[in-house]
């Protein structure tokens, strides 16, 4: 049995919604404002509410902000394609125009009750989920693993740059999807970047864009994978096999957090979030020189290191 808030001012309208819908089965408390309501009950306590746009002393769209997560049918005499924008905008999940028929209200409460259920049985789902298999796409149950999820936990809140160090076929991408996955950037893009796969002549603008002109076969200015990442997280496998110039530009992003495309002369601010990976031996690297030693300590502000026998 569904529990609905009905706020309607017209006593006999509020009635005939009440017996409409106590017939239907669903359990249904009455209000004659949005003031009444928020006063008499706990409205997070409903699995719908059911307002009236034209109440006495505050619109019936008033009470969606009291009720996070409880979804808001609004009703209205005054049927005008502007109003029913307007209660959208504000967060109702529909509209319903007065005089209406009783069975097509009865089918629209019943729709947005079933996906709210919906919703609720995804979230319950996903923290079951979530609890048997801590990090996606990675499972077990060994002490190293529970290690390696817990780390996870306590890393992804953070904007730090992580460095994942591991042996090839290790799962350290399965790492850094995890990050990204737990972090406040989740519903940001990850943009993943084998840096050993692309040309080391289209490297740099590949990964930072170029400029309408900047070289031959540059016909139009080109966002790179870095401004494609904005707002998410950029992760750089193989960041052992960067060249020079491009760890020239990967150091100037992560020092001031704005990239310059080839052949541009101002420079791009951009919120990216750098997890990398190698499993070469990037301190030999730094020590020959073929590696910088200032970007070296800059990808290692949390270093995580995944062994095969984790996975075997």
């Amino acid at each position: 049995m569904s529990r609905i808030l009905v706020i309607e001012d017209e006593p006999i309208i509020r009635t005939e919604l009440r017996r409409l819908l106590v017939r239907a089965g669903h359990d249904v408390s009455e209000a004659g404002s949005v003031h009444e309501a928020s006063s008499d009950y706990p409205l997070d306590s409903f699995d719908l509410v059911l307002s009236d746009l034209r109440l006495p002393g505050a619109p019936g769209t008033d009470i969606i902000v009291m009720c996070p997560g409880v979804p808001v049918l609004i009703m209205t005499s005054y049927a005008t394609v502007k109003s029913a924008v307007d209660a959208m905008k504000l967060g109702a999940v529909d509209y319903i125009a007065k005089p209406f028929d009783h069975d097509e209200l009865l089918m629209q409460v019943e729709r947005v009750l079933r996906e709210g259920l919906l919703t609720r049985q995804n979230a319950a789902l996903k923290r079951e989920v979530e609890q048997a298999h801590p990090v996606s796409g990675m499972v077990g149950n060994s002490a190293a693993m529970r290690e390696v999820f817990e780390r996870v936990r306590k890393v992804a809140p953070s904007p730090a740059t992580v460095l994942v160090l591991g042996e090839s076929g290790t799962g350290k991408e399965l790492v850094a999807r995890a990050l990204h996955a737990q972090s406040p950037r989740a519903d940001g893009p990850l943009v993943a970047v084998n840096c050993a796969a692309i040309p080391e002549g289209l490297l740099e603008s590949e990964l930072f864009g170029h400029e309408k002109g900047a070289f031959t076969g540059a016909q139009a200015a080109h966002p790179g994978l870095v401004e494609a990442a904005h707002g998410g997280t950029l992760f750089l496998d193989e960041i052992g096999e960067l060249p020079a110039p491009a760890q020239a530009r990967l150091l100037r992003m992560l020092q001031h957090g704005e990239v310059r495309r080839v052949g541009a002369t101002r420079p791009r601010k951009v919120d990216v979030r750098i997890v990398a990976a190698t499993h070469r031996d990037l301190p030999r690297r730094v020590q020959e020189g073929s590696f910088r030693q200032d970007l070296y300590f800059r990808l290692r502000v949390v270093c995580m290191y995944i062994h095969s026998y984790l996975f075997i």
